[in-house]
């Protein structure tokens, strides 16, 4: 059952103040973060996987978040399909395990044994009026987009997922993530609400923090001109500068996009995806900056240096992808104070550990940035769990952190009926996005 909206929590949903972070209660408030649940990750697209971690029929993972949970199983046909993880006897979980491969589907509480299309192949004792195609399992809204798999637990998703798939695409179908392997997956429980995770990953102004990252991380997101830049700044997006209008030559020779589209806050599903200049070596996130795997993802492209596409899409994943490996992260909510982050390294379908790829090589600057970035999301919540947290400001660079927490005050303002306070910031008109049901692929 949804949680009711109580008339505080109207009050703030209507009363957000622009360019300010959300009021405490949004991020410590057990009811916000059923509402978090029931209005932003039960009715959004959700990115839960790579194709990679199910390359072959009969490949499942498992998500589970709150009280849901669901199954993403690769089928005969070798399409992708997702159902809610309940037996449709008496409802018990069918799957227990994170991930591995199975002919079929069984729940160990009664034998009743589905496909991995869903359909109950095997009900014992039961009477002779029974229908076994009357007891499919329930279907969950699912949708690739280049090797990269998106659910949605609603009975209407959001339509323009279809757009998103024709901008995005492009970008990322020459990385060739769905012919792509698994080199490694972590998971860490970050001690913050999920909205800081996202918050901290939407802006670059903490990344003094990541000073392993920062070899190769121009940390310039938010500043369009050198009238915004710090001082301490300046040489760095002078290099930048330089170091873009290289690339640009190269991306266009081999016609790979690379304009910046940002449109975090504008749509349903929000997104922002562009290509952009690497320091150092400029080839991968290694601390010199050069290969991590001597065999290119792009496999028609022989180019090494081709920096990084970088993709944030609304409300829980981001990714950033080099010529030789893919970096793929989602966020699921815990609890109010609680959100896992799982990070997922592709490589080439064909790259050999120790042969091609050393495995810390490859993973060890974001598994120390993601541990920084937990100890930075558990200082936010630690201070803004405090009686005396007052909502701050956001700076020039924190501009895709504006854009984050718009998105999700618009997306709750439509879905539970609630108006804006302030004249001239009501909700954008997402009607015609959620008027249908998104075909699953």
């Amino acid at each position: 059952m949804l949680a009711p909206l109580r008339p505080d929590h109207r009050e703030l949903l209507a009363a957000r103040e622009t360019g300010r972070s959300l009021p405490a209660p949004f991020y410590v408030s057990p009811e916000w973060f059923q509402h978090d649940v029931d209005e932003v990750f039960s009715k959004q697209w959700l990115f839960v996987a790579a194709e990679a971690e199910i390359p072959e029929p009969g490949d499942f993972v498992t998500v589970n978040f709150g009280t849901q949970s669901v199954i993403v199983i690769r089928a005969d046909d070798n399409t992708v399909r997702a159902h809610h993880n309940v037996c449709r006897h008496r409802g018990a979980r069918l799957i227990t395990e994170p991930r591995g491969a199975t002919g079929t589907i069984v729940c160990t509480y009664h034998s009743w044994t589905y496909d991995a299309d869903g359909h109950l192949t095997y009900a014992d004792a039961q009477d002779s009026g029974f229908d076994r195609k009357c007891f499919t399992l329930r279907s969950v809204h699912v949708r690739t987009i280049a090797g990269l798999v998106f659910i949605c637990l609603a009975d209407e998703a959001p339509t323009d997922i279809d757009e998103v798939a024709e901008i995005v695409e492009p970008y990322l179908a020459p990385h060739n993530l769905a012919q792509a392997k698994v080199a490694k997956q972590t998971d860490i429980v970050e001690n913050g609400n999920w909205k800081l995770t996202m918050e901290n990953n939407r802006e670059c102004y903490h990344c003094n923090g990541h000073p392993e990252l920062l070899n190769v991380f121009f940390p310039i997101w938010g500043y369009s001109s050198t009238d915004t830049v710090p001082d301490r700044l300046a040489p760095v997006f002078n290099r930048y500068r330089i170091s873009t209008a290289e690339l640009t030559e190269v991306w266009d020779r081999y016609g790979l996009p690379h304009r910046n589209i940002f449109q975090l806050d504008t749509r349903p599903t929000g997104f922002h995806i562009e290509r952009e200049a690497m320091d150092l070596a400029g080839e991968s996130f290694t601390l010199d900056g050069s290969l991590a795997c001597a065999k290119l993802l792009t496999d028609d492209l022989p180019e090494r240096k081709l920096g990084r596409v970088s993709m944030h899409l609304q409300p829980n994943m981001w990714l950033h992808i080099t010529s030789d490996h893919g970096l793929l992260f989602s966020v699921i909510p815990i609890a109010p104070d609680k959100t896992l982050v799982r990070t997922t390294w592709l490589v080439h379908r064909d790259a050999v550990e120790g042969v091609d790829y050393d495995l810390n090589r490859l993973t060890n600057v974001w598994e120390i940035t993601n541990q920084q970035d937990a100890d930075f999301v558990a200082l936010a919540h630690q201070g803004i769990s405090s009686p005396a947290y007052l909502p701050g400001p956001y700076g020039p660079s924190e501009v895709l952190v504006e854009a984050f927490v718009n998105w999700y005050i618009t997306t709750l303002r439509t879905n539970m009926g609630v108006a804006a306070a302030e004249p001239g910031t009501a909700p954008m008109d997402m009607g015609s996005h959620m008027a249908g049901k998104a075909a699953a692929s």
